[in-house]
């Protein structure tokens, strides 16, 4: 009886021991009708296509809009998806062009908020103590990473905030390798000098 009660747990929580179906199988469940694969879809890729968004937009309630409009439009494009190719980095590539999209209809509005003397009092004294260090380090990082060319600030997202392999970040963007590698490098360097520079 404990036993089973422990099992049920487990498949309540996600945790069904055996094989789990692949993306491809559940995209073809899917295609069928199966509305219960396209949530199983959902599941295993919400969390991380939140955190994704959220490197972009900084911002939780609209990140979770983003995500569900993502998702909304992968199950309307499903019949578009080209089944030789992974998933993820399809869904991923959805999700980072709707934060792109929105990130340049804002890019002018932020940019004045972030770095005009007009909302200096938003920001803390650098004189005085911080008790949190850790978070406005990451600040001062999103901070320098927005001055990066979208090109090269995605990539470093992707990479170095949200360990895509360069591959992935390929497929998530349609470039080439070998140009994602480039613009890494590159936005790695354009990124140090603009650390060393912001004091």
């Amino acid at each position: 009886m404990r036993t089973d009660t422990r099992r049920m747990e487990q498949v309540d929580a996600g945790f069904e021991s055996g094989p789990q179906p692949t993306d491809a199988r559940l995209v073809d469940d899917t295609k069928r009708g199966d509305r219960g694969a396209f949530g199983q879809l959902v599941h295993r890729y919400e969390r991380r296509l939140m955190r994704v968004i959220l490197r972009f937009v900084n911002d939780v309630d609209l990140a979770e809009d983003l995500a569900q409009e993502t998702f909304l439009r992968v199950f309307e494009r499903l019949e578009q998806f080209d089944p030789s190719r992974r998933f993820s980095p399809w869904l991923f590539r959805i999700g980072v062009n709707l934060a792109l999209d929105y990130h340049r209809r804002r890019r002018r509005r932020l940019w004045t908020v972030l770095f005009t003397d007009k909302c200096s009092e938003r920001w803390p004294d650098p004189k005085s103590k911080d008790p949190r260090p850790e978070q406005d380090l990451q600040q001062e990082v999103r901070q320098v990473i927005s001055q990066l060319p979208e090109k090269y600030s995605t990539v470093l997202l992707l990479r170095d905030l949200e360990n895509f392999s360069t591959s992935e970040i390929a497929a998530i963007l349609d470039r080439r390798e070998a140009t994602i590698r480039w613009r890494l490098a590159e936005a790695r360097n354009r990124f140090q000098e603009l650390w060393e520079k912001r004091r």
